[in-house]
């Protein structure tokens, strides 16, 4: 049962900090959306899209810690990254020469 009580209490800490990035995040950039994907035993991935078009990215241990950070920060949360969340993104110069380069093999 102590075991128990640990691993909830981690997981509670790490919701707690996350949905304090999340904040912090979406004060800078003028508010925030997310969208929470799973990818696989890593856990989960929170994308954060400001609303200047800044966005960046959160990994969490687990798709339910995820979902209680988004919860917790009080943002908005998309059930996928489409449609006119994912256009609010704005990509620089930097974005087009990675992308681009991962195309030909830079």
């Amino acid at each position: 049962m102590a075991d128990m009580q640990q691993v909830d209490q981690k997981a509670e800490r790490r919701v707690a900090k996350l949905a304090k990035q999340i904040s912090a995040f979406a004060k800078s950039h003028g508010g925030t959306e997310a969208q929470v994907a799973y990818i696989g035993e890593r856990g989960a991935r929170i994308v954060l899209v400001g609303e200047d078009g800044g966005w960046g990215d959160l990994v969490a241990p687990s798709f339910e810690i995820a979902e209680k950070a988004v919860e917790k920060a009080g943002v908005t949360r998309h059930e996928a990254f489409d449609g006119e969340f994912a256009a609010k993104v704005k990509t620089g110069e930097y974005e087009w020469k990675r992308m681009a380069g991962i195309q030909v093999g830079g």
